[in-house]
């Protein structure tokens, strides 16, 4: 028996992002990992992150996997630029900002970060703020 595949191909640009509270920074959920469709316990998104825009400071409370489909970031551990695949373990923590220059619109010179993220067991903020 063969089963026809399905694929749907669309531009990030062309994505219903969600904005979050933090200033630049937006998301698109693929799956959760919560009841009723959730996130606390995890999910798996697509992260935007205008440049020098980004999260504020969080705790992986179980694994993150993140492959950097766009752009860039930096955290504690450096600048991660497309291509780039992290596992953060659980009770890690880090404050990712998108590289670029935030006063500058998105462009080929400028780019937003783009991340395809699991974070499983979900975060806790650490603080208020977003990464900036």
């Amino acid at each position: 028996m063969q089963i026809p595949g399905f694929h749907l191909s669309l531009g990030v640009e062309d994505l219903p992002w969600r904005a979050t509270s933090y200033p630049g920074v937006d998301w698109y959920l693929l799956a959760s990992e919560g009841e009723d469709g959730g996130t606390e316990e995890g999910a798996t998104v697509l992260i935007r992150m205008a440049p020098g825009r980004g999260y504020p400071a969080h705790r992986h409370l179980g694994i993150e996997e993140v492959l950097v489909l766009a752009g860039g970031y930096r955290d504690h551990l450096g600048e991660h630029l497309a291509g780039s695949y992290l596992r953060y373990p659980a009770g890690s923590e880090h404050i990712p900002i998108a590289l670029g220059d935030k006063g500058q619109p998105d462009s080929p010179a400028n780019p937003a970060c783009v991340l395809f993220a699991c974070a499983r067991g979900g975060t806790e903020l650490l603080s208020q703020g977003a990464g900036e």
